[in-house]
């Protein structure tokens, strides 16, 4: 574990430049890995991981649940923000302060100064999930960045452009890289591939993945 943390580490000061206003940053989470696992537990002990149903009555192969003020559900009615777990009619689990601390030091990285954000999306990743090409359209305002920090298995994101049909970029996120887009990037279609079988060494055959947003 030692020798794979020190790796880790030495890829942290790497970075990726996908756009004019997305950075990939390279480990920049893996200092952090020791206290986020834990979170995740408290989180979902109040709000356990659930497969939301989409306006169209297709079931997610992605798990979700959400921290914060705000999260972010979808059902037949639709996609929204909620203060209250439909699932357990109560708030939201409180946002960790290491989440917000990882989130705002990330967005800082990337250029995007004083983020704090109210929104934490967990979701979870198994072997075949993904994610259809989408926008993030359901914030009221687009002039906070997405920071996308990703734990475990490899995924194969795929970025586009502002229109569905516009080619992608994919690109590799690995345990501990975190993804910010914003500005003219915000509101760029992006998805996740269907994730390959390759376990992790700290957290197996699954990917978790926190995506902060200012939704409220």
């Amino acid at each position: 574990m030692q020798s794979l943390e020190l790796f880790e580490a030495i890829e942290q000061n790497s970075c990726q430049r996908l756009g004019p206003a997305t950075m990939v940053l390279r480990g920049f989470a893996v200092p952090y890995v020791r206290e986020l696992i834990p979170c995740i537990q408290v989180i979902t002990a109040i709000s356990p991981f659930r497969q939301m149903v989409t306006p169209g009555g297709f079931t997610m192969s992605v798990a979700l649940t959400n921290c914060g003020a705000l999260g972010w559900t979808t059902d037949r009615r639709g996609y929204r923000y909620t203060s209250i777990d439909p699932d357990t009619g109560k708030p939201w689990p409180s946002m960790p302060k290491v989440f917000a601390q990882l989130a705002n030091a990330a967005a800082t990285a990337a250029g995007f100064d004083n983020f704090q954000p109210d929104a934490c999306l967990v979701n979870r990743y198994a072997p075949g999930a993904r994610l259809s090409l989408h926008q993030d359209k359901n914030e009221r305002d687009y002039d906070e960045p997405i920071v996308s920090v990703s734990l475990g298995m490899t995924a194969t994101f795929m970025f586009g452009g502002h229109e569905r049909n516009d080619p992608t970029v994919k690109v590799q996120l690995n345990h501990g890289d975190v993804m910010v887009w914003g500005g003219v990037d915000r509101l760029r279609y992006h998805g996740v591939m269907p994730l390959k079988d390759n376990p992790h060494s700290l957290l197996g055959s699954q990917r978790i993945n926190f995506t902060f947003r200012k939704a409220g």
